[in-house]
């Protein structure tokens, strides 16, 4: 049970691992990109190209049909990463060995939907994976491994992702094969990661620069981090702490060196609307961003 590419490595890995694959449950098809064609998530396309039987209920909590449907596949275990669909008690309880979460953190620290990024943007120097048996509450439930990897002043969100992905897809294949004792999450050290909007990309210039290249690697590559160059959005996709002051948004050279709260922030990598990603060296030719100016 998942959607994103989050969840392919594992869907793969059970299948490679030659565990029976009674189904695999993902989000419907939904308008995606400029076009809004319809789109099947990453899951559905990888179990369709494995030639697996895949489901995708719009609902279950309100669809007593597909919870029976379920019900009656008689499973061992339900293995869910990044699904996006609450289960409702009657499915969490159905399988033998329960419903087993890949949840990439290291809980009970970022429980909730963007662990990922939470992890960087707080400045964690550790993050990992957690395989854990799914109750009713948020991420609450006993743990059955973890796994931990070191966070970077280069880790971004998306190596991350990839990191946290592989690694998860490893450790529910151990979780099924020792059948480890469950171990309750500490009470203590409980933190939450709400969801992401594209506001949250926002740079805040009042913030102090490590802050700000934090949030700048945390969001890559969605949603972006942003600022306004005069009427004009400027994506940042890359960006470094450096030595300066001055007024918070104040570009201090003549190469994006941008003043913050506290030090500066180095503009690396960034983007215009009709435009490809650049280097600041090549954007700056092309579009010179003087001292003085003000990012917004």
């Amino acid at each position: 049970m998942g959607s994103p590419a989050f969840a392919v490595p594992a869907l793969r890995a059970l299948h490679g691992a030659g565990h029976d694959i009674a189904a695999v449950y993902c989000q419907p098809p939904r308008p995606a990109g400029r076009g809004q064609a319809v789109r099947r998530s990453a899951v559905q396309e990888a179990a369709e190209a494995l030639g697996l039987d895949v489901r995708t209920p719009a609902t279950l909590k309100r669809d007593p049909a597909a919870q029976a449907a379920f019900t009656s596949l008689t499973l061992d275990a339900a293995i869910v990463a990044a699904y996006g669909l609450i289960l409702p008690e009657a499915m969490l309880s159905a399988p033998r060995l329960g419903c087993l979460n890949i949840h990439a953190s290291l809980l009970p620290r970022w429980r909730g939907a963007a662990p990922i990024q939470a992890a960087i943007l707080a400045g964690d120097a550790e993050t990992g994976v957690t395989i854990m048996r799914m109750e009713a509450g948020l991420d609450t439930g006993p743990m059955l491994l973890r796994a931990t990897v070191p966070i970077t002043d280069a880790t971004t969100a998306a190596t991350l992702h990839d990191e946290l992905a592989s690694l998860g897809a490893a450790l529910v294949l151990r979780a099924l094969e020792d059948d480890p004792p469950p171990t309750a999450q500490p009470a203590d050290g409980v933190t939450y990661a709400a969801k992401l909007t594209r506001a949250d990309g926002r740079l805040d210039w009042t913030k102090p620069a490590a802050m700000l290249a934090r949030q700048v690697r945390a969001l890559n590559p969605w949603p972006g981090t942003f600022a306004m160059l005069g009427s004009e959005t400027l994506k940042v996709l890359g960006a470094r702490v450096e030595a300066g002051t001055g007024e918070p948004g104040t570009v201090l050279d003549d190469a994006l060196l941008v003043a913050t709260g506290a030090g500066a922030l180095r503009l690396t990598q960034v983007q215009v609307p009709g435009r490809a990603p650049m280097a600041a060296s090549p954007f700056l030719r092309g579009r010179p961003v003087p001292p003085g100016t003000r990012l917004h």
